[in-house]
């Protein structure tokens, strides 16, 4: 669904003149509201066993439901990207993570429920203490670690997981 057509009425004074402004905002004509469509802050792990393995889950939800992904999700209000992260991977795969280092971050659209939501993908390097109790929770179908060489990128469901892994699989 197209941002400019979700809200017919201003959020703050309920005026119908609420208006296109340009591709990322609406205006209200009457008590002069800026409504700017930001990106929602999302975040993704690498996180790799003793063997070199790297933990991927299968997805349980749509988008992309089936498919490969990685641990993470949407960061929660008052939160920073990286206790987002942590609290992520704990409640898909029950693992506690010792330490987060950022990488890189990839733009997204993710879709839900029929709307397009403009996301930032924060993708981290993620040391977790061990993998003794790791088990699918939350959105996740399935988790288990993949040996580098038999990943295939086709099989991440969303965009900027898919090349955030081809890009980290390229990097060494």
């Amino acid at each position: 669904m197209e941002f400019h057509s979700l809200f017919t009425y201003c959020p703050v004074c309920g005026s119908r003149r609420f208006e296109v402004n340009n591709f990322k905002s609406k205006k209200c004509g009457d008590c002069g509201f800026v409504y700017y469509l930001n990106p929602a802050a999302a975040t993704a792990a690498f996180i790799l066993n003793d063997r070199g393995e790297l933990l991927v889950c299968r997805r349980a939800k749509d988008p992309a439901a089936g498919a490969l992904d990685l641990p993470g999700g949407f960061i929660d209000p008052y939160e920073t990207a990286e206790e987002g992260i942590l609290r992520e991977i704990k409640e898909e795969t029950g693992i506690t993570a010792a330490e987060a280092c950022y990488l890189f971050s990839l733009p997204n659209q993710y879709e839900y429920k029929g709307l397009t939501v403009p996301t930032t993908d924060m993708f981290f390097s993620v040391k977790i203490l061990n993998d003794n109790n790791i088990h699918a929770a939350d959105d996740v179908a399935e988790c288990f670690f993949i040996p580098k060489e038999k990943i295939n990128c086709a099989d991440f469901g969303l965009q900027s997981v898919r090349k955030a892994v081809e890009r980290f699989l390229n990097s060494g």
